[in-house]
């Protein structure tokens, strides 16, 4: 990242790590197909292999139940499955029940038809309400239905956790299946999937620092089986048809071992530097918004909002001071309306309009907080002053 630039938006997409970019450019000097039985595709099935075994040690699962994926969309549109496999035996799925502040690639539903998916509400910090999950599961149940269901394991937007290993139990009491999307969980605070309860997780490359373009998608154990996306050859041992993309996958598992080695220290680290933002947010704006700050949430993540300051006209007045802020999720940042995420949160539109997210992670420091700081304070009092002006 520039040196005139403080770039906060590693939930969007966190800066390359220089290890995945070293993977990279080796990656890219072999020649081999890794479908191929010479030397040259045992060479790239190897760095493949290697990268499953990593990313499994990483997330606590064994390597047979990796599948690497273009990326989390890819993968949690593969999981969101009316029909999985699990022993050989097919386990359908009548609805999909899905947490109310989903990325909009579990809210879209996958596989499943609209009129089957429904929406489990949440708290107004965005934690999922487990007794209406329980409600909802116990209704499905007595008329003879089986629910899927996706809970993220942190949000892309508030950073608040859900509790997982809750949802998990409510799920496999009634008899059902449990995805959840961890890609803004996963090298931020430690996440195993036996101890999640989850039966299907996604994860997503460029969210720790690894390449855009790689993900994958990985099952509690090896007898669950989801159906194929894309179809045509044996790679992925079935589960995704296509020529891995070697590069990518070997810059995502050095940034799996580079997180992993710092994990225990970063996870301090950046609650430290997330802590002091949000003091100095507070400090400057005494009537600003804290989105879930009474929850549990990320270590880096600072979801706010101040009466009468829109947030599309604020992202603009930190870019051209030189911050990378982000107003509201990635996915849907240009355009101009409020977030699905603060609208099941019961957040008002004038306060849901005003949403910025803030996202620290592995190359953010303490000058990176300062001049946000800085620049939070020349923005927050020249857009106040011109609304108190409007007002007038």
């Amino acid at each position: 990242m520039a040196a005139d630039r403080a770039y906060l938006d590693h939930n969007a997409s966190a800066p390359l790590r220089p290890a995945a970019r070293a993977a990279m450019a080796h990656a890219l000097t072999q020649c081999g197909n890794a479908s191929s039985v010479h030397a040259e595709g045992r060479a790239a099935r190897a760095a493949i292999e290697s990268a499953r075994g990593q990313l499994a040690h990483f997330l606590g699962a064994t390597p047979a139940c990796v599948t690497f994926t273009s990326g989390a969309t890819e993968a949690n549109v593969l999981a969101l499955a009316p029909t999985i496999e699990v022993g050989g035996q097919p386990r359908n799925f009548d609805v999909l029940l899905v947490s109310a502040v989903e990325h909009p690639s579990v809210r879209a539903g996958g596989r499943f038809a609209a009129d089957r998916i429904e929406a489990i509400p949440v708290n107004v910090d965005g934690v999922v309400d487990i007794e209406a999950l329980e409600t909802m599961l116990a209704t499905h149940r007595k008329a003879g239905r089986k629910a899927l269901v996706s809970v993220m394991a942190a949000n892309n937007e508030t950073g608040v956790l859900q509790p997982l290993a809750g949802v998990a139990l409510a799920v496999q009491e009634a008899g059902g299946m449990l995805h959840s999307d961890a890609v803004q969980i996963a090298g931020r605070i430690p996440f195993d999937l036996e101890a999640s309860g989850a039966d299907l997780i996604s994860v997503s490359s460029h969210k720790l620092g690894g390449p855009q373009g790689a993900g994958a998608l990985i099952v509690r154990n090896d007898s669950i089986r989801v159906p194929p996306l894309l179809r045509g050859g044996a790679q992925e041992a079935g589960r995704r048809a296509g020529t891995e993309n070697v590069a990518a996958i070997a810059g995502f598992a050095a940034a799996v071992s580079e997180a992993d080695a710092a994990l225990a220290g970063e996870t301090k680290r950046l609650r430290t530097l997330r802590n002091q933002a949000e003091e100095g947010v507070r400090t400057t704006a005494p009537d600003v918004v804290i989105f879930s700050g009474a929850a549990e949430r990320l270590p880096n993540t600072v979801c706010f909002a101040a009466p009468g300051v829109a947030a599309e006209t604020a992202i603009i007045a930190f870019d051209l001071d030189g911050v990378a802020l982000s107003a509201g999720a990635a996915c849907s940042s240009g355009k101009v309306g409020p977030s699905e995420t603060l609208k099941a949160m019961g957040a008002s539109p004038e306060i849901a309009r005003g949403a910025m997210r803030l996202s620290i992670g592995w190359d953010t420091n303490e000058s990176d907080i300062s001049r946000f700081l800085e620049v939070w304070k020349r923005v927050y009092h020249k857009l106040g002053r011109e609304r108190r002006e409007r007002a007038a």
